[in-house]
């Protein structure tokens, strides 16, 4: 019997035990959050805050990727441009050099073109096979130097206009000085005071000329110009004008071969100076002499 109650007992025990429990979990409401909730949404709110952060982060180190490639590509762009604008001025500089050299080649054609036209055109000197001169009783003009032209078949071109370089001189009558006096003495006393101090009447002059005149035309002009008489005559049997003095110094003045000469590019013509068509450039003088020429290194040419 004291078996049976201690087992009651303990059973009631039991139940009010399982009654007090669930007692105590009614007193929860249900809808009440529990007291970790905000923690967890704290925590999860931080974990979304840096895994934005993290994406900016990302995002941001793309953006400098994506600028230094842009600045990468700009560089090469750059370097590119640059590249191509100094093989584009090459070109260009080859293409005008190229331009520049055959302008050259044609410059040189056409010019070998005139001066051979030019040579077609140049007189040629008709030698009598029974005299050996030609018909002005000129002796064979040297190979290589221009064969008179005659006055009566040039054509002068006024609109064509080259220069030449023209002197007058008698410097050789101061060598010859006491010998002037006792080949004519009164002359001599007369026309001493005529001869310049260096024997220079006029110094290397530039003049101009016309295509086709001659070194006469060119004297007589420049004396003219420069206020210095000159007197000539015309000698048929030469075809040309035979200059007889200049300054007013003559031939026979100073002695038995004195007389006025001329010579071009250092050459004395052995035709009048009528018959000497001008070149451009050519360089006149014209020298007094008082031995037949050899004074003066041309020996002894009429003209």
């Amino acid at each position: 019997m004291k078996r049976v109650k201690k087992i009651w007992l303990l059973a009631l025990a039991l139940s009010l035990l399982l009654t007090c429990a669930a007692c105590g979990k009614q007193k929860v409401p249900a809808a009440d959050t529990p007291p970790n909730t905000k923690q967890e949404q704290t925590a999860d709110t931080k974990k979304d805050d840096a895994a934005k952060t993290d994406d900016k982060k990302e995002d941001k180190k793309s953006e400098v990727k994506a600028e230094d490639k842009t600045e990468d590509k700009t560089e090469d762009d750059k370097k590119s441009e640059e590249q191509q604008k100094a093989e584009d001025e090459a070109k260009k500089a080859e293409e005008e050099a190229k331009k520049l050299e055959e302008q050259k080649k044609l410059e040189e054609e056409q010019k070998k073109q005139e001066e051979q036209k030019k040579q077609e055109e140049q007189p040629k000197q008709e030698i009598d096979p029974d005299t050996g001169k030609d018909k002005y009783q000129t002796d064979p003009v040297p190979e290589g130097k221009p064969a008179p032209s005659e006055p009566q078949d040039t054509t002068v071109d006024q609109t064509t206009t080259y220069t030449c370089t023209i002197s007058i001189s008698c410097d050789t009558i101061l060598n010859n000085w006491d010998a002037w006096d006792e080949w004519d003495a009164e002359t001599a006393a007369a026309k001493k005071p005529l001869v310049p101090a260096d024997g220079v009447i006029l110094g290397a002059t530039t003049a101009s000329f016309s295509e086709g005149e001659s070194v006469y035309d060119v004297l007589q002009r420049v004396c003219r110009e420069n206020g210095i008489h000159m007197e000539a005559s015309w000698t048929p049997m030469y075809n040309s004008a035979y200059v007889e003095g200049i300054n007013n110094l003559y031939e026979f003045d100073v002695s038995q071969g004195s007389g006025w000469m001329y010579r071009v590019n250092g050459w004395f013509p052995n035709y009048g100076c009528s018959r000497y068509a001008l070149q451009n450039g050519d360089v006149v003088e014209w020298v007094y002499t008082c031995d037949l020429g050899y004074d003066v290194g041309g020996g002894y040419v009429a003209g």
